[in-house]
């Protein structure tokens, strides 16, 4: 993801994606996920939700709704090509990968490889600069760090240099240092204590996948394709890494350049947690992950713990909107409360050119994945697609 895209992405990355709607915690998260069941997906509803308007700066979107024992899908025609987008096609998954990495280090944590009360620094001495006080592994997944996030401090760029520069790739390292150790700047420092408030941040994953290439001395692409993607027959996701060109069919994305043009920007860059997938497979990664196939209950607990303070209430959550102001992560993971009590876990993502959600009850009674070829680097804004399938979900048939 590059600079300008990942510094928009933090303002807001779910419940701006979501709007209106409330996240909770901890016991009411679980009563709220007993809520009767939704009603019958309502097809008619679903296709006039899925199809791009003006204002909604998208040039279309692909969508997979299920409820247990029925399936939707949906695309639309892509704006710039005239063609009908593939209901398979894939794309890049921006942050959606952090609920995978995450997957991993919980993985490596079962196995006591790695104890998430240690620290950071305990890890990989020397890999942060002093002024950091330690910061548990815990903390790293679940947003309480108090990094400040990838090239923070470094000066804005244009849409169009963005897309200049769309194919750069940098290892977990170098994203490491060039952002808390800049040439020609001061580095950033924390925001706040570790564990004490919750905030957005991409840092903190980056140095999640280092750790997994440290602990167990194979690259991130190869834990994650042993321990998720190939055990869950995952065969249309796939962790590029410096591989630009994408997998047929894909949904295309666009920016708008500086004399708004659409540029077509599907082959980028990123970093070694890149991970391109479609709706068909990480709506499967997500019912696996609801019904505890990929980790013990143990570490599955961690998905679900909204961070607290002494006295049992959510910690704060700062500079952002993703959470009504107090916590909604977990480890990887966000929650969100719907309209009708139920609570959605899942995790948004942004990469150029794309704008994706991944979203489930716990008990499976629905999950949705959609991707929005995204015209737009402004993530702060509320996604309309996602509000439109929210109350399209919510409506009965008549």
């Amino acid at each position: 993801m590059n600079p300008l895209v990942r510094r928009a992405a933090v303002l807001a990355i779910a419940c701006s994606t979501l709007a209106g709607l409330t996240a909770v915690s901890g016991a009411a998260a679980s009563a709220a996920s007993a809520a009767p069941a939704f009603p019958p997906l309502n097809p008619a509803a679903l296709q006039a939700a899925i199809q791009t308007r003006p204002g909604d700066d998208a040039a279309g979107d692909i969508v997979r709704v299920g409820e247990p024992g029925v399936l939707w899908t949906g695309s639309t025609v892509d704006a710039e090509t005239g063609r009908q987008i593939p209901p398979d096609a894939h794309f890049h998954a921006g942050s959606i990968a952090k609920t995978f990495e995450t997957v991993v280090i919980l993985q490596l944590a079962a196995e006591g490889r790695i104890d998430l009360d240690q620290t950071i620094q305990h890890y990989m001495p020397g890999l942060l600069p002093h002024k950091f006080a330690p910061i548990t592994v815990r903390q790293l997944i679940n947003f309480t760090s108090g990094l400040p996030d990838v090239d923070e401090g470094a000066p804005p760029v244009s849409t169009d240099q963005v897309i200049a520069t769309r194919y750069t790739y940098r290892t977990f390292d170098q994203i490491i240092q060039e952002t808390l150790r800049p040439a020609g700047r001061p580095g950033p420092g924390p925001h706040f204590a570790p564990g004490t408030e919750q905030e957005y941040n991409s840092l903190g994953f980056r140095i999640g996948g280092a750790l997994i290439e440290h602990v167990t001395g194979h690259s991130y692409k190869q834990e994650l394709t042993a321990r998720v993607l190939r055990p869950l027959h995952l065969t249309q996701t796939s962790v590029p890494e410096d591989d630009p060109v994408m997998p047929r069919p894909y949904l295309h994305g666009y920016m708008t350049d500086d004399e708004g043009r659409p540029i077509d920007v599907s082959e980028q860059g990123g970093d070694p947690s890149n991970l391109i997938s479609t709706p068909a497979d990480l709506d499967h990664f997500i019912t696996a992950l609801m019904q505890g196939r990929l980790l013990p209950p143990a570490q599955q607990n961690e998905l679900f713990a909204i961070p607290t303070d002494s006295t049992g209430q959510p910690l704060p959550f700062v500079n952002g909107s993703s959470c009504p102001k107090v916590a909604c992560f977990g480890a990887g993971l966000m929650s969100t409360k719907l309209p009708n009590g139920v609570v959605l876990w899942g995790k948004t993502g942004h990469d150029d050119g794309y704008a994706n959600g991944m979203f489930a009850t716990r008990d499976l009674s629905i999950r949705a994945v959609y991707s929005v070829s995204n015209l737009s680097v402004d993530f702060s804004a509320p996604s309309p697609l996602s509000q439109r399938l929210i109350e399209a979900v919510l409506t009965p048939a008549k």
